[in-house]
């Protein structure tokens, strides 16, 4: 069990732990229906302890990454106003010489031309990989690799009121609410003279509603999640953040992709690879799938209608048959579906399944 300052304060705010990949986390602070209520209508805080971060330092710790990432790399900090730092996250995958996924994860930079160093956000069910990867790719001399999850925190604080309470609470006014939720997915921006110092926060759409990560030392994340739910937020924790994620059709690695994935099978190569970077590994494979094949099965959100939630793993079969066509990854019970969803694996051109005996339609995209 963590003993963090943040994780201190959820479990005194009434926040029920849980197992996740062998890690602890917040499942609930006891009335989900509140939760995902404030979340999507006013303000709620998100535990997202399972993530954990790498710092990458050394001589060339980005040009040493290039050849692993599979994404656009990122850029900054730069300044942006006075006072105010900023760039852009990106988000990769990493990838075996067969084109398989070791994890994906979201990179920052965060130090500058004297003190280069990258910010690694990584999901707990692929960090083990991808620091073996890194033990075996980059010289140490160049990219040293260094866990900070213990020293760090982050928080995600999502609804309509994200940007104004950040505006003032993480960044003291000197970024307005506006020019936060004009920011594209990953750009951040943090108030200080050094990104490793200050609380950086960063737009995402993990989640539908307006969302914006928090990451910085762990006292002053805590201090910030005491803050905002002091000014009104709902404490929350992975069960909704898990409808939400479900709702905006992400998939998560350790649950919705594996060891097993090809990043094209599960929709995420649009945002995850740069098409027009150099080498990295693994990239022969997918630019074979994108010049002359195809892959064959696809992640997709199915719209179940009034049903219990189907158990991971839940067979879809073909119409007519009993012919294995998918597997069910995720579901969850969705207010803003007003039924059961679901993302799941279907082969490449199958056009509707059928789950204990409903039909149910796949779409296109």
């Amino acid at each position: 069990m963590s003993t963090s300052l943040l994780w201190d304060a959820m479990v005194e705010a009434g926040g029920v732990a849980g197992d996740y990949h062998g890690h602890q986390l917040i499942r609930h602070f006891g009335d989900p229906a509140a939760e995902y209520l404030a979340a999507t209508s006013s303000l709620a805080a998100f535990d997202r302890s399972h993530r954990a971060r790498l710092a990458i330092t050394g001589r060339a710790p980005a040009k040493m990454l290039t050849g692993v990432l599979t994404g656009r790399m990122p850029t900054g900090p730069s300044q942006v106003d006075e006072g105010v730092l900023g760039g852009d996250a990106t988000y990769h995958a990493v990838l075996t010489p067969k084109g398989k996924m070791l994890t994906d994860l979201w990179a920052i930079m965060r130090g500058d031309a004297t003190a280069e160093e990258m910010l690694l956000d990584v999901p707990v069910a692929g960090v083990e990989a991808l620091k073996e990867n890194f033990r075996k790719v980059l010289p140490p001399r160049f990219a040293a690799v260094q866990d900070v999850t213990d020293s760090t925190s982050m928080i995600t604080v999502v609804g309509p009121e994200a940007a104004a309470v950040l505006s003032r609470l993480a960044l003291g006014l000197r970024v307005g609410s506006d020019d936060l939720s004009g920011l594209a997915e990953g750009s951040w921006r943090s108030v200080g003279a050094s990104a490793r110092e200050g609380l950086a926060v960063i737009r995402t759409e993990e989640v539908w509603p307006d969302a914006y990560t928090v990451v910085g030392p762990s006292d002053s994340v805590a201090a910030l999640w005491r803050a905002v739910v002091a000014a009104g937020a709902r404490p929350a924790g992975l069960g909704v953040w898990s409808t939400l994620r479900v709702e905006a059709a992400r998939p998560v690695f350790g649950t919705d992709m594996s060891e097993d994935t090809i990043p094209i099978e599960a929709g995420i190569h649009n945002r995850a690879i740069d098409y027009q970077k150099g080498c990295y590994t693994g990239q022969e494979v997918i630019i074979r799938i994108r010049d002359r094949g195809k892959v064959n099965r696809h992640l997709r959100l199915l719209q179940l209608g009034d049903v219990p939630t189907p158990a991971k793993g839940a067979e879809l079969l073909a119409e007519g048959s009993d012919k294995s066509v998918g597997w069910i990854t995720s579901a969850v019970q969705s207010p803003k579906f007003g039924e059961t969803i679901a993302l799941a694996y279907v082969r490449r051109g199958v056009e509707s399944v059928v789950l204990d005996g409903r039909v149910i339609s796949v779409p296109a995209e």
